[in-house]
């Protein structure tokens, strides 16, 4: 596909002259997923990893578990008036004997954090739907010291960000520092779902001893991403919601915010990271 990044014409003023020069930004195009063919949401998304994208997203949602629920995951041909493919429309098939979710409920329930009800209710809606509950029992210990150095590296890791300056990114870590995955988006959520999506396609869910690290901010909906995958340890170089800590008290998660340096609050889960 091809679209990570494209040129634009700008014309660029510094020191009081101005120029007209090439730019390369960051592409921003909607994936519309379907799940067994019926529409079932649409994102803004920078186009690659679409498939680990859509399957992270039924991740969050509830919808999936296990690779061995998915029997095929499909651009859809057709999907303009003159019938090309515009890589756009992804189709999530399920396995054989795999029950069809009602996810048109539940994602008005939780999956935003702007869905206008109240805490209580997104946090139930999360801890029912959730096929990972073990988090609080989760083990893994971090030391103070090696989650300091994630932002750098994650930073080091970013290709698309060096060229445009217009990405997020998600980075999956071991407790240890060890980057295991990086997906960039214009969405950070998009970000986190591709990664997840990744783990998925690879049979490595639930994501036990992993410690998930975001640009900018920690939302609720980006808690709620790592609870649904089982991801026991989530870090923002910005501040959390107060939802979003809401949930990681309730799901047993440790929950770092203003991870910037040898800097960080610690919101919730404070036994996991060692000085």
């Amino acid at each position: 596909m091809g679209r990570v990044t494209e040129r634009r014409r700008v014309v660029r003023i510094r020191n009081g002259g101005a120029g007209v020069r090439p730019d390369t930004l960051v592409a921003e195009e909607p994936l519309e997923i379907r799940l067994n063919g019926k529409p079932l949401a649409i994102t803004m998304r920078t186009p690659g990893d679409d498939f680990a994208l859509a399957v992270g997203f039924l991740v969050s949602e509830g919808a999936l578990a296990a690779s061995a629920d998915v029997q095929a995951v499909t651009y859809c041909e057709g999907a303009t008036e003159d019938g090309s493919n515009t890589y756009n429309v992804v189709n999530v098939q399920l396995a054989a004997g795999v029950t069809v979710p009602d996810i048109t409920l539940e994602r008005n329930v939780y999956t935003t954090s702007s869905c206008g009800l109240c805490g209580k209710a997104s946090l139930d809606a999360v801890r029912t739907a959730t096929r990972f509950p073990g988090i609080a029992a989760d083990p893994v210990r971090v030391p103070a010291e090696v989650l300091s150095a994630m932002p750098d590296r994650l930073r080091a890791a970013q290709k698309v960000f060096d060229r445009t300056g217009g990405l997020h990114a998600a980075g999956l870590f071991t407790a240890q520092g060890e980057l295991l995955d990086l997906r960039e988006d214009v969405g950070r959520h998009n970000a986190v779902d591709k990664i997840v999506g990744r783990a998925f396609q690879a049979g490595r869910l639930p994501l036990t001893g992993a410690v998930l690290l975001v640009s900018g901010r920690a939302s609720f909906e980006l808690v709620q991403k790592a609870v649904m995958a089982g991801i026991p340890v989530l870090a923002a170089v910005s501040a959390p919601s107060s939802l979003a800590v809401d949930l990681a008290l309730e799901s047993g998660m440790t929950l770092v915010g203003f991870l910037r340096g040898p800097d960080m609050n610690i919101y919730a889960g404070e036994e996991r990271i060692t000085l």
